[in-house]
């Protein structure tokens, strides 16, 4: 089934369900999803109650329903590295930089550029050239990914 779509419309289709996924969690809750925001309140222990039930439910969508397309779909080509070295060590360092810059491409890049957030822009552009950045000096100049 996936070779008959072409992969642009899977990127444009998924675009707009994590549009809609934001507008729905903004009308329902009146906050930002913001995933590393919601993952941080649990790591850190501030999200409490029925605030932290909702983040694990969040969480379990997060993991759960891209693993079930994936089966359902026969599998996944992600393109990423097959060295778990390097996905470790990046999986850590956008962690870290989600950290730095509070926030992740949920909060910054679709939520507050939609929202015209000055503060969004601008960490959009930052963590895009960073991460263009990145694939040049470690896929093309070091080829370690």
């Amino acid at each position: 089934m996936t070779e008959t779509i072409t992969p642009w419309l899977w990127g444009f289709a998924g675009g707009g369900l994590i549009g809609l996924a934001a507008a729905t969690y903004l009308l329902l809750n009146g906050r930002i999803m913001g995933a590393s925001g919601i993952v941080g309140g649990l790591v850190d222990g501030s999200a409490r109650g029925d605030d932290a039930t909702e983040r694990w439910f969040f969480l379990a969508g997060l993991l759960g329903v891209p693993a079930v397309l994936a089966f359902l779909a026969g599998g996944a080509d992600t393109h990423a590295t097959s060295n778990l070295a390097v996905l470790a060590a990046g999986g850590l360092l956008v962690g870290l930089g989600t950290r730095i810059a509070n926030g992740c491409t949920s909060g910054h890049g679709v939520c507050g550029i939609s929202r015209l957030s000055l503060r969004g822009i601008v960490a959009t552009v930052f963590y895009i050239g960073a991460g263009g950045l990145t694939v040049v000096l470690f896929r093309h100049l070091l080829g370690v990914i």
